[in-house]
């Protein structure tokens, strides 16, 4: 690592030169810095928020899934089995999932022998159970915060090794240089905690900068982790997937999925108004035949609680929709009520599988809090921790976004397709599909720490960056960024506008989705966006910075949403389509709520964007690349390894 300095336009901005620069400090980003030192990679760098203010180290669920190749009893796998699993969801290009699934277990071990106390038995094997779209027990958990202590492992071994680590830092630009097939990365700009500009040259950046969080008005992302892909689409990075994101029932105030359990010991659920106190009531048996029908959807939102399209009519994911309409389209609040049945409740009425269930749990107790207390106890803890006590209050809720199948489009090294040197890991890599089992993404993390720190090891050790070509970007970018924030632009709120395209988010671009609705709001995004490029907070630089990302990202977004729903994809994954040639989901809820039916040809295919930072944006299908089925056969595969060729390896 090596430090200068350079002045422009009378200010000192400290650049530092470093072979690797790391972006994040979640479990992807973690890992890959203790990877690259594994692999014989000296200068690294990590920059970051803060150690503690990522995704991954503070959200969790009632039973955090990891998933990993099966490790116990006859249950047969392998990676060509469970690469199939993750390929029928659809929309994943194949190779990505062979690699996912081919370095799973060692990426599992590696956890393991880092300290993460995850379950096995008496004789070593790991235990397992099913997750969802898992046709076999490859899921594990260590409890509610499974990737709290993954990360908490990470950061103890990256602080063994010595990697240096620069908290405080919010990066607000990469730096590019070339064009076309020649465009790589070379560095990023960011501010420190007192919102001083620093420079950073790089021969390769990991982007390791999570979901989308700060997309959305509802979402159980931590308030923490806003998200950073809107600096490489700014940069041009081309994206994959993005419309396909997940959504379910989530606490509000203490932002926490309320799945698993909470659901399972069946709760009332109640809305008001405003205040939060008037007008009191059960919303839900209205849309129900009976109340013994009703509940049983509830218990099924344990299992199942992503919202779910194929689960809407007649499924589950009616309760998702009707926390909507009180929501969003009434204008209420809703909450979920432990400490009484809903009314008229019994045993006998449920279905029997939720009534083996509970029986099977020894849960067949008077109210809904008892029965937490009996399954689950941390559940109840989990809340009061953070100052809310199910036991004497209702729980508010809201259906929110939780996670992105979609992100960047990386090869099977997790580089870049579009510009080299940029690896983006973990949920800012669109490597998913349109369905993903339950705790895939945490694998998918620790895989890309594997790949990108073995490619780069092999393949760019070298330094490349010319630096007589590299300073005028940065010095130029340096320059044009303090003119931007000296400009005489109009002076914005930073929270009102956040506030404004996270609404516009939440309204057009979430889980119910409309073409009319859409075609309203890209124009208004870009309108947006304009506005805030221009202008800026004068007292919160950061967050004006941020919000510039941000709202170029959800602009993006948008219009990806809208390709895709032109396109006649319809409903699909995590969101529906609505509109007047849609088929009735319910009976009892109206012609608005008739749903465009899935084009299930799309499965097929992958959805590429790439934008440009005037706003154009070019989204086209491609077909996805299917299952491998490489020569396995021991000498051959050998002498690949032995000289390189592997790495050859480009989709």
């Amino acid at each position: 690592m090596q430090e200068q300095t350079i002045t422009i336009s009378e200010k000192m901005i400290p650049l530092t030169r470093i072979h690797t620069l790391v972006i994040g400090s979640g479990a992807a980003g973690l890992n890959a810095a203790v990877q690259l030192r594994a692999n014989g990679v000296e200068d690294v760098l990590i920059i970051s928020e803060g150690l503690e203010k990522g995704t991954s180290i503070n959200t969790g669920s009632d039973k955090q899934t990891y998933y990993k190749l099966s490790l116990c009893g006859a249950d047969t796998d392998a990676p060509e089995v469970m690469a199939e699993t993750y390929f029928a969801g659809g929309s994943m290009h194949g190779d990505l999932a062979l690699v996912e699934a081919g370095l799973s277990a060692r990426a599992f071990i590696h956890l393991v022998n880092l300290g993460v106390p995850f379950p096995r038995d008496a004789y070593g094997q790991f235990v397992g159970y099913k997750t969802d779209h898992d046709p076999r027990q490859r899921a594990t958990s260590i409890g509610p915060y499974t990737s709290r202590e993954m990360c908490r492992a990470l950061i103890r071994r990256v602080r063994e090794l010595g990697i240096p680590i620069r908290e405080g830092r919010t990066v607000v630009q990469l730096l590019t240089l070339g064009e076309d097939e020649e465009k790589r990365v070379i560095g990023a700009l960011a501010l420190d905690a007192g919102e001083n500009l620093e420079a950073y040259c790089a021969e390769n950046v990991i982007f390791a900068v999570g979901g989308p969080g700060g997309l959305y008005k509802t979402s159980v992302y931590p308030d923490v982790h806003t998200g950073a892909i809107g600096l490489a689409l700014l940069a041009g990075a081309k994206a994959q997937s993005l419309p396909e994101s997940q959504y379910g029932l989530a606490s509000i105030q203490f932002r926490w999925n309320v799945s698993g359990t909470y659901m399972q010991v069946i709760p009332r659920f109640i809305s008001t108004e405003a205040d939060g106190v008037s007008d009191a009531r059960e919303f839900m048996p209205d849309y129900f035949d009976s109340v013994g029908e009703m509940n049983s959807m509830v218990f099924l939102k344990g299992y199942q609680w992503p919202f779910d399209s194929r689960k809407v009519s007649g499924g589950s994911s009616i309760v998702d929709i009707l926390v909507y309409i009180e929501t969003v389209l009434k204008g209420r609040r809703a909450f979920l009520d432990f400490r009484e049945n809903p009314a008229d409740f019994s045993f006998e009425a449920l279905s029997d599988e939720a009534r083996t269930y509970l029986t099977r749990s020894e849960a067949l107790l008077e109210t809904p809090i008892a029965r937490l207390q009996k399954m689950n106890p941390g559940a109840i803890q989990l809340y009061l921790d953070h100052g809310i006590d199910v036991t004497q209050e209702p729980l508010e809720i809201a259906v929110c976004a939780q996670h992105n199948n979609g992100g960047l489009a990386g090869n099977l090294w997790w580089e870049s397709v579009n510009v080299k040197h940029l690896f983006p890991l973990g949920e800012v890599n669109g490597s998913h599909g349109l369905y993903r089992p339950g705790g895939s993404a945490l694998n998918s993390g620790q895989v890309a720490g594997f790949r990108a720190a073995e490619y780069i090891a092999n393949r760019y050790q070298a330094w490349t960056v010319d630096e007589a070509a590299a300073l005028p970007v940065v010095e130029q970018a340096v320059s044009d960024l303090l003119a931007s924030l000296s400009a005489t632009g109009p002076v914005l709120d930073w929270q009102a506008e956040r506030l404004e395209f996270q609404s516009r988010m939440s309204r057009a671009g979430a889980h119910i989705r409309s073409v009319a609705e859409l075609r309203k709001a890209v124009p208004e995004a870009w309108a947006q966006y304009r506005r805030v490029a221009q202008g800026v907070d004068p007292a919160n630089l950061t967050e004006s910075l941020r919000n510039r990302q941000l709202c170029f990202a959800h602009a993006v977004y948008l219009r990806a949403l809208l390709f895709a729903l032109e396109s006649g994809v319809g409903s699909r994954g995590s969101s529906i389509v609505v509109g007047p040639d849609g088929v009735a989901i319910h009976e009892k809820l109206g012609d608005a709520w008739c749903i465009v039916p899935e084009d299930e040809s799309y499965r097929e295919c992958v959805l590429e964007t790439v934008a440009a930072p005037d706003g154009a944006v070019t989204s086209r299908w491609v077909l996805r690349r299917p299952l491998p089925k490489p020569d396995s056969w021991f000498e051959t595969a050998w002498a690949k390894f032995r000289n390189g060729e592997i790495y050859s390896s480009q989709e």
